[in-house]
């Protein structure tokens, strides 16, 4: 989604475990109002689809907003607002809509409403996260400039109110697939009045609505119901949803089991051992497009320059990655591979220096020793992470490993929320290394290297800027068949290997749960819930 950085639970660093115990229970599982309760967690910001690149925020824009395309639970795509996208070249476009789809204020959803959006997110003064959606639309340099050349983009052209033409400034083999995430949501005209206002009550056009001005319970709940007016492919088979804020994974597990949570994502920890034979049959694991990893901003002390690119190889090399899994995650875990995640079309497990990502505490060594003679090394390496997020227990043992390998000082560093560490990774103030992670948005191994890798991507969290590796990237994307174009990001992913732009850790299987409350909780193949398709028992 997003940084959609993974299973983040984002409620507030002063809300009890009293009160999330309470917000759960008062909407709770055994409700008989076919209202559905999941876990959740405060968004880091105002609900518009532009500027929500967070799990929490993501996984409730998701259900209020219809886009021209939708990703089933598989990952397929299908048309929902739109009702052709045509192109004969895949850089020139003509998007046809749906007559008669209309946001939950009754304002028709034209074509007006796709382009006035999306030159929203991509305008700079707006400083919307998500702008690095839009870097394949001709004009954006122009209106992504800094101060703005131009207010919209040149290759968005309004024909009707029912079609409009793309034009991209090169071929791009997945754009009509990214078509179905976020950033390219309509917006009604109301938003533009006053936009923080409006995301804090948003008007969508999704299967889901706000019920009332309060829905947003701020560190406790999110609710959402059906909207009646939707008419696409994901119509919900349940009365509503309720997000609960919970601070600790555990809390929302005890009230899984008590049936006051009807669905949880992310099994704690301290249940990966035994969740399976708790719930029975009402356990889910499931392969998922989901990674975690540690990025460090090359304005950390020892971390810039070649000395910076050795240093990242022998952390890389001193993380026994399959040790964590077996171990720490009970199998519930595998080892990253590269800097995708395993579930996607054309992933290769053997990308040419892939081999970084093997534990050889010598070579990890040998390494650290090369950048010593660089600048010899001084202090303590850290490892931030949200302590809300269920992370404390495998960044304790990623930093044992590197301690026990290259005999340094290595720790964990926990941060009260998800929030905190967000806003200091896009202020490039965090200082240290950190953990953070990526939940697709989309089904395509493209989006995890451009939006995480590309120069001047929105949620480019290490800063990463390599021309080679830009330019391999659009080569990938102009391929003429999608075999050609992941071979092409395999030579990509060789220069990210080379640049150790960051460091990998595990991919994920992602392991939830229903409670007997609910028929069926099916997850999707990002490892969120296929939240229309929740049916409660």
């Amino acid at each position: 989604m997003r940084v959609k950085t993974i299973t983040a639970l984002a409620a507030a660093a002063l809300l009890t475990t009293s009160l999330a115990l309470t917000a759960c229970s008062s909407g709770g599982g055994g409700s008989s109002d076919g209202v559905v309760t999941v876990n959740g967690g405060e968004p880091q910001n105002p609900l518009v689809p532009t500027n929500t690149d967070e799990n929490m925020g993501g996984r409730v824009v998701d259900r209020l907003w219809a886009g021209l395309v939708y990703y089933d639970a598989n990952g397929n795509a299908h048309n929902e607002v739109a009702q052709s996208i045509d192109s004969s070249d895949r850089q020139h476009y003509t998007i046809t809509l749906k007559p008669g789809w209309k946001f939950t204020n009754g304002e028709p959803v034209t074509a007006q409403s796709f382009v006035d959006a999306w030159n929203y997110g991509a305008l700079s003064t707006n400083a919307q996260l998500n702008n690095g959606a839009f870097t394949q639309i001709a004009g954006y340099d122009d209106v992504s400039a800094n101060p703005p050349k131009a207010q919209t983009m040149s290759g968005l052209k309004v024909i009707d109110d029912t079609h409009f033409t793309v034009d991209l400034t090169r071929p791009a083999i997945d754009f009509e697939l990214s078509l179905g995430w976020s950033p390219f949501y309509p917006l009604p005209k109301v938003a533009y009045k006053d936009m923080k206002a409006y995301g804090a009550d948003p008007i969508g056009d999704g299967p889901y609505m706000f019920p009332n001005a309060g829905a947003w319970q701020h560190n406790v709940q999110i609710d959402v119901v059906p909207n009646p007016g939707y008419h696409g492919g994901r119509v919900p088979k349940n009365k509503g949803l309720r997000f609960v804020m919970y601070q600790s994974y555990q809390t929302a597990y005890n009230d899984l089991l008590s049936g006051n949570l009807d669905a949880l994502d992310t099994i704690p920890d301290s249940a990966l051992a035994t969740y399976k034979k708790d719930l029975g049959d009402r356990a889910i694991q499931k392969p998922t497009a989901q990674n975690n990893r540690i990025a460090i901003q090359d304005n950390v002390p020892h971390f810039s320059g070649q000395e910076g690119v050795l240093r990242r190889q022998a952390i890389s090399l001193a993380i026994n990655r399959k040790q964590i899994c077996d171990t720490i995650w009970h199998g519930t875990k595998i080892p990253s591979r590269d800097f995708t995640a395993s579930t996607l079309p054309g992933f290769n497990p053997n990308v040419p220096g892939s081999d970084i990502l093997q534990y050889n505490p010598d070579r990890a060594k040998q390494l650290w020793a090369q950048a010593n003679a660089i600048s010899p090394w001084s202090g303590q390496f850290q490892i931030g992470y949200n302590s809300d997020g269920g992370h404390q227990f495998w960044i304790d043992a990623v930093a044992n490993s590197i301690k026990n390998t290259l005999g340094i000082d290595a720790v964990g560093f926990p941060y009260p929320t998800f929030k905190t560490i967000l806003d200091l990774e896009n202020n490039k103030t965090i200082g240290k290394a950190f953990r953070y992670g990526w939940q697709g948005d989309y089904p395509s191994m493209f989006e995890f290297l451009v939006q995480q890798y590309y120069t001047g991507a929105g949620s480019n969290k290490d800063f990463y800027s390599d021309p080679d590796f830009d330019k391999a990237i659009d080569a990938a994307q102009a391929a003429p068949t999608p075999d050609q174009a992941y071979q092409l990001a395999a030579q990509a992913q060789t220069i990210l290997f080379k640049d150790m732009a960051d460091i990998p850790v595990i991919d994920y299987l992602a392991d939830a749960g229903h409670s007997e409350n609910v028929q069926s909780a099916p997850l999707a193949w990002n490892g969120l819930f296929d939240f229309e398709n929740i049916v409660k028992s």
